[in-house]
């Protein structure tokens, strides 16, 4: 059985979560560190852009302005998310792909999500992998709704997947933050939003507590990838990379509006 390094469950601003994800992910390629479950939340709440995304097309910049919403784009594709400072749990993943035994990216993807079912299977919930379209990423789901999304990048022969575990949903501010050009009205995306997503909170019909979930997660990826996973900490090459990263990437415009490369 192989081991992994358990990164706990830590809370950071937005920049400085992306800084980690990319600082972790830059250690592993270097072989600095060894492949990593990383468990976050975020305060303040959040939305994340995908690497290739219009934040103009995608976000209502000024009222996460006036909200005290952090907007920060991923080095990940995939669609915009608001990541809520009470109601989700973010994991992150990098591994050797070579670890994981496949280059391919959707069967990564089904590999990793082995470990959010199984998360859900100890909570109660049986959820089932979606593999996504070409607008959609893969994604977990509940009776064809969505409860876990996730985002990939492949860099080296390791991959970063990063994803949203939702123990709640607040429609309504979700969808005062993001931008939905199709809908006339925030009730009209409110409701078409309520029949494609869901919570862990209302399949159970009760409140999770972010312990059990964290706890069901940990338990959840070490079964389904038959990894031990050892709690340790960052490395320092890791804790300055991230620094540096937040200062001089993940809070400038140039690559948040995306009017410059900053790889």
């Amino acid at each position: 059985m192989s081991v992994w390094r358990l990164l706990k469950l830590k809370t950071c601003n937005g920049y400085e979560n992306m800084a980690i994800d990319e600082a972790v992910l830059t250690a592993r390629i270097n072989d600095l560190v060894p492949n990593t479950l990383r468990l976050y939340r975020w305060k303040p709440s959040a939305v994340s852009i995908g690497r290739f995304q219009n934040i103009e097309n995608e976000v209502q910049l000024g009222n996460c302005r006036k909200q005290g919403v952090d907007v920060v784009r991923r080095i990940t594709g995939g669609g915009t998310v608001y990541h809520d400072c009470e109601d989700e749990i973010t994991y992150s993943v990098v591994a050797s792909k070579h670890d994981l035994g496949t280059s391919d990216i959707a069967a990564t993807y089904a590999i990793l999500y082995d470990g959010l079912a199984e998360a859900l299977r100890t909570l109660g919930v049986a959820a089932d992998f979606s593999e996504g379209n070409a607008k959609t990423c893969p994604n977990l789901t509940v009776s064809g709704k969505k409860v876990s999304g996730s985002a990939q990048t492949h860099k080296v022969g390791v991959v970063l997947q990063h994803g949203t575990l939702l123990l709640d949903i607040d429609f309504e501010k979700m969808f005062s933050l993001l931008r939905v050009p199709w809908a006339k009205s925030c009730v009209e995306v409110i409701s078409v939003a309520k029949d494609k997503m869901t919570s862990i909170n209302r399949e159970l019909g009760r409140e999770v507590a972010v312990e059990e979930a964290t706890q069901a997660l940990v338990e959840g990826f070490a079964r389904a990838l038959h990894i031990e996973l050892v709690e340790s900490e960052m490395i320092p090459y890791e804790l300055e990379l991230a620094e540096k990263l937040q200062k001089e990437k993940y809070v400038r415009d140039e690559w948040n509006c995306g009017k410059t490369s900053l790889d």
